[in-house]
């Protein structure tokens, strides 16, 4: 250890357990060494916690048990003392109604797991979509350095020579197959080729999303996000994460250090480069909004304006996957594409800024990782609209829908549920063209519930027949962010709250106007009055438990969807706990 730390021994966290001549830390030493360890092996070290949400359901971290141990190696390596702790596993493919109703259980529970025992710093081990924002949340509110491990993209999908990709090909096949092109043994092929090892989602969707922004905040290594989940680089990654986490807590690097209004403004900005999630705005703004950041859908939108798609990553991009990004160079040298858009003099976890952290970066194939002069898209991933069916804001992709979308007036047909709409889209009988707008209603954060992954509606089968793969959608619903199309998002506020999409009937003409950032139902205010007084509010989801705790406290899509009394706005953050 250098002489240039700030702390002593004496100044650890973990000394109020460890350190006092007196019977409650006699209590905690003597069960530590029930342990099996001496008291020389913890006693005066950092305690770094090495916060794991591996579970045997969650295949995205499968194989963080491995990364854990190496972890662990680190730690030990520079002279820390490391625990592991589970906490919750939020799976993005089993757990229902969504993973997105635990999201603020795994942030809560981060906080107060940090909070209540000695840990002088963190690892954080996550990726599936939601674990990533969930533990950043907690953490930023406990306050103690951390570092984020990144779970990693699995390698990229094969079937029959075809390059695959997650969720994407997924919707892509199940068109097919429901329209009869492909048959039974093409489709059981795609099942077993999509998902080949360890690791997230290898389209930029959500995990890979969220990943690359805890990157570019400077909560990872640099460059740790896009690396592929089985790689031996991912095995030493995970090891220096413990080796600095303990030079961290000696240098005390709290996270108020790394996340600020530059370095939020740094993260949107690579969000939009790289064709990012929808998912991306409910997330960035809850752990921004937690580090005391005002970050805001207007905020998001302007900086989609004036930045351009770089990574040519599937949905938005065309034809590559995560591995390749890998290999262009990675997060580190589409950066550096960016590099004057930035705030480079940003801190990191590493202890170095944002511009050292990409000095030496190189992209190696141009069209994984466009130049500013060919970009994928000229403007960034996302686009926030405005207007009588989303007074507090809709957010739509439009890299990864037909430009025909991009202005479009037409007839709603709007559905109250999930079976109804399912029901109808089999149904090839239906009368609908290609020019009607497909409405889902109650389907937000309290009316899905927990604000579900729908909002990528299925083609109407009667459509697909006829050769359409696309049409303009809209609900309150979140999307995969593997998925693409004309789909306009998290109508804010909620049907199920009242939100002006509750007073749309089918048959309205509904009007998309993405250049001026415009979303009308063309229905005079006085019939909306009407409709308004008329309407009388659903039966709440849910009568007790976290069901009841989450509907009483969420928020809305434009602000996070983070509970009420966990933002800054509400209180201060507990201290230390006493110890008597």
């Amino acid at each position: 250890m250098t002489d240039s730390r700030r702390k002593s021994p004496d100044d650890l966290r973990s000394a109020r357990w460890f350190a006092p001549d007196d019977l409650r830390s006699f209590g905690h030493r003597s069960r530590m060494m029930q342990l099996g360890y001496a008291e020389e092996e913890f006693r005066g070290k950092p305690i770094i916690g090495v916060l794991n949400t591996w579970s045997e359901i969650n295949s995205c971290h499968g194989h963080f048990p491995e990364r854990a141990k190496e972890v662990k190696r680190g730690v030990l390596q520079d002279g820390g003392f490391p625990i592991e702790m589970p906490v919750m596993s939020v799976d993005e493919q089993f757990t229902k109604p969504t993973s997105m109703l635990y999201r603020n259980m795994l942030a809560m529970e981060t906080e107060e797991v940090i909070r209540s025992h000695p840990f002088d710093g963190v690892v954080l081990m996550g990726g599936c979509d939601k674990t990533t924002p969930a533990l950043i949340m907690g953490a930023l509110s406990a306050g103690v350095p951390f570092i984020f491990l990144p779970a990693g993209p699995m390698l990229r999908g094969n079937y029959a020579g075809q390059t695959l990709g997650s969720g994407s090909d997924a919707w892509k096949y199940w068109d097919e197959r429901r329209a009869g092109t492909i048959s039974e043994t093409e489709w059981r092929g795609v099942q077993g080729g999509i998902a080949r090892s360890h690791g997230v989602c290898m389209t930029m969707g959500t995990a890979s999303t969220m990943t690359a922004i805890a990157d570019s905040l400077g909560l990872t290594l640099p460059g740790a996000s896009s690396i592929p989940a089985v790689d031996a680089n991912h095995s030493r990654m995970a090891a220096g994460c413990g080796r600095r986490i303990v030079e961290m807590v000696w240098e005390d690097m709290t996270p108020d250090q790394i996340v600020t209004d530059a370095s939020v403004r740094n993260a949107a900005i690579v969000a939009m480069a790289t064709g990012c999630s929808t998912n991306a705005v409910v997330h960035l703004i809850a752990m921004a909004r937690r580090a005391g950041v005002a970050l805001t859908l207007d905020d998001l939108d302007a900086l989609g304006r004036t930045t351009p798609l770089l990574a040519n990553i599937r949905p938005s991009g065309q034809g590559y996957l995560m591995e390749d990004f890998f290999y262009a160079g990675g997060l580190l040298a589409m950066m550096k594409q960016i590099a004057d858009r930035l705030d480079t003099s940003c801190r990191t976890v590493a202890g170095t800024t944002v511009a050292e952290n990409i000095a030496e970066a190189q992209v190696y194939n141009d069209d994984v990782i466009r130049p500013l002069t060919n970009p994928v898209y000229h403007e960034g991933s996302l686009a926030v609209l405005r207007g009588n069916l989303a007074p507090d804001g809709a957010v739509i992709k439009p890299a990864a829908c037909d430009p025909r979308f991009h202005v479009h007036e037409g007839p709603s047909l709007v559905f109250d549920s999930y079976p109804e709409m399912k029901a109808a889209v089999e149904d090839e009988s239906l009368e609908i063209t290609p020019d009607h707008i497909m409405v889902l209603r109650n389907a937000g954060p309290q009316g899905g519930p927990g604000f579900p992954e729908w909002g990528m509606l299925p083609m109407p089968k009667a459509l697909l027949k006829q050769g359409h793969r696309d049409m303009l959608r809209i609900s309150d619903a979140r999307m995969s962010g593997t998925s693409y199309g004309a789909c306009v998002l998290h109508v804010a506020p909620e049907s199920f709250v009242g939100g002006p999409l509750a007073l749309l009937k089918t048959g309205d003409r509904v009007r998309i106007d993405l250049p001026n950032r415009a979303l009308d139902m063309l229905v005079s205010e006085e019939e909306l009055a009407e409709r308004r007084a008329a309407w009388t509010p659903p039966e709440p989801r849910f009568q007790r438990g976290w069901g009841k705790m989450f509907s009483q406290h969420v928020g809305q899509a434009n602000s996070g969807c983070d509970f009420d009394y966990l933002t800054r706005e509400h209180g201060a953050s507990a201290g230390e706990p006493d110890i008597f």
